[in-house]
């Protein structure tokens, strides 16, 4: 018994390593493109909606969390069905590996908007910006087991939050200010996939 726990084990442990070692390609081009409509879609929302995102703060959060959390759903759902397809017995390791490395950014973008809303909501002003450089850290975070090119999509939005700050007051707060940086980061990223994977399809 014991000896087929060791067997067992140091399978899992391959397993593992060769995840570790291997480009994850359960994320689709078209699907990410998708989500850079979301967001064009959302700003123009606010801006019809919204029309003082300083004084309507609660609504802001909630167009912009929404289309977060839709894009959130449509791509983890390709990304299940995808990575089954092409990654087969590895899959699920696969997935667990790509999702931990976005979770400790979705945590610190979560407790940080927690903290600026219900704490300093004078300057909730920051958030677009502040959730664009955490974004940057998740895509930074995942360029290892993706094309290496997506360092780009890193750097773009660490720059656009980074830009974002530096406006400062609620012009920080416009539609654009979180559409145009995340309609462009993603289509970057699927253009990025599109041309550095093997497999593109959906």
């Amino acid at each position: 018994m014991n000896d087929l726990q060791k067997a067992l084990g140091d399978i899992s442990s391959i397993r593992k390593q060769m995840a570790r070692t291997t480009e994850f390609r359960g994320y689709g081009s078209a699907t990410l493109a998708t989500t850079s409509v979301f967001a064009i879609l959302a700003a123009i929302l606010q801006k019809f909606w919204v029309q003082d995102p300083a004084g309507q703060i609660q609504t802001y959060l909630g167009i912009w969390i929404s289309t977060a959390i839709l894009s959130a759903v449509l791509t983890g759902a390709q990304m299940y069905a995808r990575s089954r397809r092409i990654h087969s017995a590895l899959s699920d390791e696969m997935i667990r590996m790509a999702v931990e490395q976005f979770l400790p950014s979705v945590g610190a973008g979560l407790l940080l908007t927690i903290v600026l809303l219900y704490y300093v909501p004078i300057d909730s002003w920051m958030l677009p910006g502040m959730w664009q450089v955490i974004f940057s850290l998740g895509v930074f975070s995942s360029c290892r087991f993706l094309p290496k090119p997506m360092i780009a999509a890193g750097v773009w939005y660490l720059l656009t939050g980074l830009a974002c700050i530096a406006t400062a007051g609620n012009q920080a707060l416009s539609p654009w200010a979180m559409g145009i940086p995340f309609a462009v980061g993603q289509l970057l990223v699927a253009a990025i996939l599109l041309f550095n994977t093997a497999e593109d399809c959906e």
